[in-house]
């Protein structure tokens, strides 16, 4: 039955709210990993754990029976795998460069799924799309061209790991549009809570091999790693997934970019990272780019 007029404005503020508050959780993302003090993939095995937890309990709260079938469980099994190859050059890109520019980086998995539309479904890019791009391209310039050759190879490798976060998350978000697809609420938050399980058993088995220890060293940093995973992981998904349905796609991509934005405040406000009128520049145009890239529809 169709909302009536007089309901749509309060499940249109909804939508707003729910989609803030999950950006706004989510931007705490990299702060959390910075201050944890433990290893990148260590962080997200706990990410994992903690998150798979939250959501476990959520999804009781809103669907108490969810039988996974053999489909369900290699398809979120492959989402975890891909999910914890994202997090491994996340985090690693959050100890190199920061958490503020780490983020906006990885945003630009928005230019990696359109060219996945591409390839894969046969889309054709419109004008909007390539003016999203240059704009992106042009703003990424101004944030990493000027200390490209003075901040050092790990600085270097910092913004590689970051844009190889940004393919990481396009495939995962391809794999999790197929599985989420024309599913209620509560089957989604099973299946999420399915995938942060794999990514945390993906990332405990890659541990030994980086060298890493699964050692907290004590409770403030347990904390850190318990509020990464509920708030970031839990309730900042089941935010953003409650609101998205609810508003436009270009308020949605509007809102959304609030988690880029204030990632990169939280980096300049507790991490004393300088922020010189280029890096505005480029943050501006890399965010509207961003924007843009995210609202234009494709074509077939």
């Amino acid at each position: 039955m169709p909302s009536s007029p007089q309901t749509m404005p309060a499940e249109r503020l909804s939508g707003i709210l729910n989609l803030a508050a999950g950006a706004l959780l989510i931007s705490f993302a990299p702060v959390f990993v910075r201050l944890a003090g433990v290893g990148p993939i260590t962080a997200g095995v706990y990410r994992g754990l903690f998150g798979a937890l939250a959501l476990f309990v959520i999804a009781l709260t809103i669907q108490r029976r969810f039988r996974p079938g053999t489909g369900t469980l290699l398809w979120t099994g492959l989402a975890g795998l891909v999910f914890a190859g994202d997090l491994s050059v996340w985090h690693q890109s959050i100890l190199s460069v920061g958490p503020g520019l780490a983020t906006v980086l990885a945003n630009f998995q928005v230019f990696a799924m359109m060219l996945a539309a591409v390839l894969l479904f046969g889309e054709r890019v419109g004008g909007r799309h390539l003016v999203s791009a240059v704009i992106a391209l042009a703003g990424l310039a101004l944030l990493v061209g000027p200390g490209w050759g003075e901040l050092g190879v790990q600085w270097q490798r910092g913004v590689l790991f970051g844009l190889a976060t940004a393919l990481f998350y396009a495939w995962y978000m391809l794999v999790l549009r197929r599985i989420q697809r024309g599913q209620g609420l509560g089957t989604q938050v099973w299946q999420i809570a399915l995938t942060s399980l794999w990514t945390c058993l993906f990332l405990l088995a890659e541990t030994p091999l980086m060298g890493e220890s699964l050692r907290i060293p004590d409770g403030t940093s347990l904390g850190y790693l318990v509020a990464y995973g509920v708030l970031c992981q839990g309730l900042g998904w089941l935010f953003i997934s409650r609101g998205l349905p609810r508003v436009g796609v270009s308020l949605a991509g509007l809102i959304i970019l609030l988690q880029p934005s204030l990632a990169f405040c939280w980096d300049v406000l507790l991490f004393g990272r300088p922020a010189s009128g280029t890096d505005l520049a480029g943050l501006a145009l890399a965010l509207l780019g961003i924007y843009l890239g995210s609202t234009a529809g494709g074509r077939r």
